[in-house]
């Protein structure tokens, strides 16, 4: 965790500096490369200080909720470093964004944790030989086709809503990136909410439930928002009601990831958390790369009034995995 964070903490003084293309991808990279080391950390470190899968699934759902609320306030940070006057001055962002992760890295450095017994992810090379093991299971199989799906259609959504709101609902840029936090910001309220949840019904009527709804939410509601009268908007009043309602989709969509990350963690030994993590990393960001690519696919080839109805084949899909994931997670335990 310590090393992701002072990459993260160089690659943003490196782009201040750079403020290029290369610069751009290197800095997209690196803070990639430190989401998985950090990420794997965080997963097997939430396996050793829980003791059942509601204490797993609480926990679990509650730390990634955190985390959504700072993918929403990178929604208003660089718009409000943003002037159209100086076309550099978004790069200031990354000053703030270079000492966040440099306090992070102190404070995680002077902080005492006492590991256990078990360590998971202490070698490398048996971590990569466990990650090869642990694929060759159906119960792994089925919750990284089940992983791949959920990220592929939030992700989808995620990186194409400001250009929705922009080209389809007639937003001004800035109001447009702004509005699409309200996607993120119902992320980190749906997963805390679902954490609270999970300490008193089952991961999987919770998850039906929600799925059930964010499809009619797709059929019934983002008809509604397209055919929509659009008026001048300059401000956040001006945006009639109904442009709201899409973006609480993740209220819906939110608790499908941590949950069932804690179904399949909970039920693996502690010692292989951290190849287990290794494998929804993996999968998870090739989820993310194409459902991001694929909706960027279908804005340019169907348009973007109908790009986010095609989220209801994954939904459809994950909806049948999570009954058999649930089967074949009952059985290991």
């Amino acid at each position: 965790m310590l090393t992701g964070l002072a990459l993260v903490s160089i690659a943003c003084i490196g782009m201040i500096y750079g403020n290029s293309f290369l610069t751009s991808k290197l800095l997209f990279a690196t803070v990639g490369v430190s989401f998985a080391l950090i990420k794997v950390s965080v997963y097997s470190i939430i396996g050793l200080v829980t003791h059942s899968q509601s204490e797993h699934n609480s926990l679990m759902s509650s730390i990634e909720g955190v985390f959504m609320f700072g993918i929403a306030l990178a929604y208003f940070l660089f718009p409000a470093f943003n002037n159209i006057n100086d076309p550099n001055s978004w790069l200031n962002v990354y000053w703030l964004l270079a000492i966040l992760s440099a306090l992070s890295f102190l404070f995680l450095y002077f902080s005492e944790f006492n590991e256990g017994d078990e360590i998971p992810g202490a070698n490398l090379k048996d971590d990569a030989y466990q990650m090869f093991l642990l694929i060759t299971k159906l119960m792994v199989i089925v919750f990284l086709i089940s992983a791949f799906l959920f990220v592929m259609m939030e992700q989808g959504i995620m990186t194409w809503l400001p250009t929705f709101n922009e080209k389809v609902l007639n937003l001004p840029e800035n109001i447009g990136i702004m509005m699409a936090s309200i996607f993120a910001i119902s992320l980190g309220i749906g997963r805390i909410l679902a954490g609270k949840l999970a300490e008193s019904f089952t991961w999987l009527w919770i998850l039906s439930i929600c799925i059930l709804i964010a499809m009619a939410m797709v059929i019934f509601l983002l008809p509604l928002a397209i055919s929509s009268d659009v008026i001048e908007i300059q401000k956040f009043s001006d945006i009639p009601l109904i442009g709201f309602t899409f973006p609480l989709i993740g209220l819906f969509i939110a608790p499908i990831y941590p949950m069932i990350n804690s179904v399949i963690l909970s039920s693996l030994p502690k010692k292989l958390h951290s190849p287990m993590t290794g494998l929804i990393v993996v999968f998870s960001a090739l989820g993310g790369t194409l459902g991001s690519r694929f909706i960027g696919w279908l804005f340019k080839n169907v348009g973007g009034d109908s790009a986010f109805f095609y989220t209801l084949i994954p939904m459809s899909l994950l909806l049948i995995s999570l009954f058999i994931l649930n089967k074949l997670s009952s059985k290991t335990q």
